[in-house]
C-alpha cells in the first residue's frame, strides 16, 4: 500500500498527474484510509491513552490529596485498580490489544505501589532505587508480555534509574568521562538496547518488528550523540574528547546497518539532521563572536545547502529501495 502511495505521489510531482485527481488516483487505488481503518485507529489509541492515564490518574489523586485520605485508604485506592488490571489481563488475556493495555496500566501501578510504601513508612530509600526495583520487578512482565510498547517503557525506567543514580553517585565513568558521564552512559545504555533490539527483530522475534519504537531508542540515541559532539566541539572546557570521535563512529554505524542491512530512511534522516545541527553549533561557535550579519547569512545559507543535500540524497535513498 505505501508503494503504491509512493509512485502515485512521485507521478503527481513529476507532473504526470494532475494535482486535482491525485486524491481520486489515491482512492481508486485504495491506500486512503477508509471509516473503519479510522474507527480502528481511534479505538486502539484511546485504549492506550485510557490505560496510561487511568494509572497516572490514580497516583496525581493520592499526591493531591495526601494529606486527607488515610494510609488504609490509599493502599486500599491503588492496589484495588491494580488488582482490577490484573483481572482484566486474565480475563481478555494477552492476545488481544485491551488485555496488552491493561497490563501497561498494571505495570505503571507497580511503581505507583512502590512509592506509596516508600513515603508512608519513610524507608529512606533513594529514588534511583524506586526506579531500579520496579524496572527489575516488571521484567517477568516484558517478557510474558511481548509488546513494544511495555518494553519501551522497561527501558525508560531503567534510563530514569541510571540518570538518579548517577546524579547522586559519580561512580568509575564519572572520573573516566568527568562532567559528561550521564551523557556516555546513556549512549551506551540505548544504543545497547537498540542493538539488542535489532538482532533479536531480524532473527525472528516479531513483536520486536514495530518499527516505531526502535525508531525512538534510535531518536534517544542519536539525540545523546549529537549533544556530547556538540559539547566536544563548542565546549572543549570539561569535555573528555571522545564525543566527536564517537559520534562519527556512530553515523558510519548507522548509515552502514540502515542503509544496507535494515533499510530504515527514519534512521538516515535523523542522521542527516545530526550532521545539520552539529555543522550549524559549530559555526555558531566560531563565526557569530562578533555578531557580523555576513556570518548569519553565511551560516543559514550553509544550513540551507546541507538540508537541500540531505533532502536529495534520502530521496534517491527512498528511489532506490523502490526497485
Amino acid at each position: 500500500m505505501t508503494d503504491r502511495r509512493r509512485e502515485i505521489l512521485e507521478w503527481a510531482e513529476q507532473g504526470r498527474l494532475a494535482p486535482e485527481d491525485v486524491r481520486r488516483a489515491l482512492k481508486l487505488a485504495g491506500v486512503l484510509p477508509s471509516g473503519g481503518d479510522w474507527r480502528l485507529f481511534l479505538d486502539r489509541m484511546l485504549l492506550w491513552m485510557g490505560s496510561v492515564m487511568t494509572a497516572a490518574g490514580v497516583v496525581f489523586f493520592l499526591a493531591y490529596n495526601w494529606n486527607e485520605i488515610g494510609h488504609f485508604t490509599k493502599f486500599g485506592m491503588v492496589e484495588a485498580v491494580f488488582l482490577a488490571t490484573l483481572f482484566l489481563v486474565w480475563k481478555l488475556g494477552l492476545e488481544r490489544p485491551a488485555g496488552k493495555a491493561a497490563l501497561l496500566g498494571g505495570a505503571v501501578l507497580v511503581g505507583a505501589i512502590f512509592a506509596l510504601i516508600g513515603q508512608t513508612y519513610q524507608t529512606g530509600a533513594d529514588s534511583f532505587e524506586l526506579f531500579a526495583t520496579w524496572a527489575v520487578l516488571i521484567v517477568p512482565w516484558v517478557l510474558v508480555g511481548r509488546f513494544a510498547a511495555l518494553c519501551v517503557f522497561w527501558l525508560l525506567l531503567v534510563n530514569l534509574a541510571v540518570t538518579l543514580y548517577t546524579t547522586a553517585f559519580h561512580g568509575f565513568t564519572g572520573v573516566v568521562f568527568g562532567p559528561e558521564r550521564l551523557l556516555w552512559q546513556l549512549l551506551g545504555l540505548n544504543t545497547a538496547a537498540l542493538a539488542i533490539w535489532e538482532i533479536l527483530a531480524a532473527h525472528g522475534v516479531a513483536w520486536l518488528r514495530e518499527r516505531w519504537a526502535a525508531r525512538l531508542i534510535i531518536t534517544a540515541g542519536g539525540a545523546l550523540c549529537t549533544v556530547l559532539a556538540v559539547s566536544d566541539l563548542c565546549l572543549r572546557r570539561g569535555s573528555s574528547g571522545w564525543g566527536f570521535p564517537v559520534w562519527l563512529a556512530w553515523l558510519a554505524a548507522v548509515y552502514v546497518v540502515y542503509r544496507f542491512r535494515i533499510k530504515d530512511l527514519y534512521a538516515l534522516a535523523g542522521g542527516v539532521l545530526s550532521v545539520i545541527v552539529t555543522v550549524t553549533c559549530f559555526l555558531g561557535k566560531h563565526m557569530l563572536r562578533d555578531h557580523q550579519a555576513g556570518s548569519f547569512l553565511f551560516i543559514g545559507l550553509v544550513v540551507i545547502a546541507l538540508s537541500a543535500a540531505g533532502g536529495w540524497w534520502l530521496k534517491r535513498v527512498a528511489a532506490e529501495e523502490k526497485r
